[in-house]
């Protein structure tokens, strides 16, 4: 219980820090695309520990995938309720673009943050790991230098992998964005647990390109561009198709909707609308009538 309790303690250090930076940066409106930098920065440093757990914990701090599987749901809901619109995952700021949500500068500048709280978050970790506080995290620290990818199978397998949980993560995503919070978080932590749950043995689908970036891009196995090609290519593609099947069209490329007709389901009769016009014409005589 030793190794879970101090990463318990890593997890709510890390998640207050993101927190109090978030709040000071709110304050700040054209500072805003900092937020993605925090969110970034916390959701690639428990994501570590959590790795961490998953890779080590079972046979050095005696937890199981269960355990596992529980810590990433807590630190998946923690993150949706604190993150707010910064969500740190580059796939949905470009979406956002797509659909007219955001302009090009904003987009612009959230993009690299994200990329640059992934590599702080890779720096913090190593230091937490380097302090040795438990067995885990011992082992953990000497296994840093040679990490194992997350990448399983070919290139060709890993794109497709992330671009299928890709198109399903989003497609589900648009249609609860109108939902409440209390509904769309608890539910977007459960689809992105599941995801990585059944894709664990292929490529964990992360569907997050500073994610994977933080988690997978330096351990050996694969070129960077293999891994841009899976990590990268396979959810921008998966998001924009997603797009594409949820609205018609890209609204940022083309405004014609090329899947769903415009028009509208009800139809006033022109019958009807005549002899409304002759009811009121006859309401008319009768009250001249009067007079």
């Amino acid at each position: 219980m030793s190794g879970l309790n101090a990463s318990l303690g890593y997890f709510l250090a890390v998640v207050t820090s993101g927190v109090s930076a978030k709040a000071v940066l709110r304050r700040w409106s054209a500072l805003s695309f900092l937020l993605e930098f925090a969110s970034s920065l916390v959701l690639v440093a428990c994501w570590l520990e959590v790795q961490t757990i998953l890779e080590v914990g079972e046979w050095a701090g005696g937890l199981g995938p269960d355990v596992s599987i529980t810590i990433l749901f807590v630190v998946l809901l923690t993150h949706g309720v604190t993150c707010g619109d910064a969500s740190g995952n580059p796939t949905l700021v470009l979406r956002r673009f797509l659909m007219l949500e955001a302009g090009p500068l904003p987009t612009l500048l959230a993009l690299p943050v994200q990329f640059l709280g992934a590599h702080l978050a890779l720096l913090v970790a190593a230091y937490y790991w380097g302090l040795e506080l438990t067995d885990m995290h011992m082992i953990k620290n000497l296994m840093s230098t040679s990490c194992s990818t997350s990448l399983l199978v070919s290139v060709l397998q890993g794109f497709f992998t992330e671009f299928v949980c890709s198109l399903v993560f989003h497609l589900i995503h648009l249609g609860l964005r109108r939902r409440s919070a209390l509904i769309r978080v608890p539910l977007v932590a459960v689809l992105l647990t599941f995801l990585f749950h059944i894709a664990r043995g292929y490529t964990s689908a992360y569907l997050n390109p500073a994610l994977a970036y933080g988690l997978t891009f330096q351990c050996p196995g694969f070129s960077f561009r293999e891994y841009a090609t899976v990590y990268w290519l396979g959810p921008l593609t998966g998001m924009t198709l997603a797009v594409f099947l949820y609205t018609g069209h890209i609204p940022r490329v083309f405004a014609r909707n090329l899947l769903y007709s415009q028009k509208t389901c009800f139809r006033v009769r022109k019958g009807n609308n005549s002899g409304e016009q002759e009811e009121k014409k006859k309401k008319g005589n009768n009250n001249k009538k009067q007079l």
